[in-house]
């Protein structure tokens, strides 16, 4: 009769927590793409957010795969440890170099793409100079224009769609009649 193993031999666990470490390790360069996409990317704290509870979804589903394909489907408090460790020995060593990096690199490829983009930003600026005064232009006759037709209904509140609004508002609460500003100054 063969009888299946039911526990882990030291040697076993021990391989195990280094497969955590390990993993720990893949989580860190994981978060250093968020990370990256952050610099990249401006981010508000909303997206910030959701990128962290991507990244925990993440790493829940792979802890709980790790622990079904590696340790037989048993979740130990070491895997996590480990994942913590490995993730940590990453994230301060070598993540730190990446991440500075890429900062750089950013930064760099900013200040070449904003000095190449000066002689268009001062082409857009005479254009912007030259059409301002005919859009401004017309944008005030509109502006007055919406302007009368708004004093216009202020002007005259009887001239509502709903007459019975209009007869009720016009009455007032103890249905007496209430004179309109129009009525007033006759």
């Amino acid at each position: 009769m063969n009888i299946p193993e039911t526990f882990f031999s030291v040697n076993e666990e021990l391989v195990l927590f280094g497969m955590s470490c390990i993993m720990g390790a893949v989580f860190g360069v994981l978060y250093d793409v968020f990370r990256i996409i952050r610099i990249v990317f401006a981010h508000n704290g909303f997206l910030t957010a959701i990128e962290d509870i991507l990244f925990l979804g993440l790493y829940g589903v792979s802890l709980i795969a790790f622990a079904s394909a590696a340790a037989r489907g048993e979740l130990r408090f070491y895997h996590v440890l480990g994942n913590f460790i490995g993730f940590a020995l990453y994230f301060l060593t070598l993540g730190s170099i990446v991440n500075s990096a890429f900062r750089r690199l950013f930064s760099a490829l900013k200040k070449t793409i904003s000095f190449i983009m000066v002689p268009f930003k001062i082409c857009f600026a005479f254009l912007c100079r030259k059409t301002r005064a005919k859009f401004v232009g017309s944008s005030k006759v509109a502006v007055n224009c919406f302007k009368k037709i708004r004093f216009l209904l202020l002007k005259l509140p009887h001239m509502l769609y709903n007459k019975m609004e209009t007869k009720k508002k016009e009455r007032g609460k103890g249905g007496k009649k209430i004179k309109t500003q129009n009525e007033r100054s006759v």
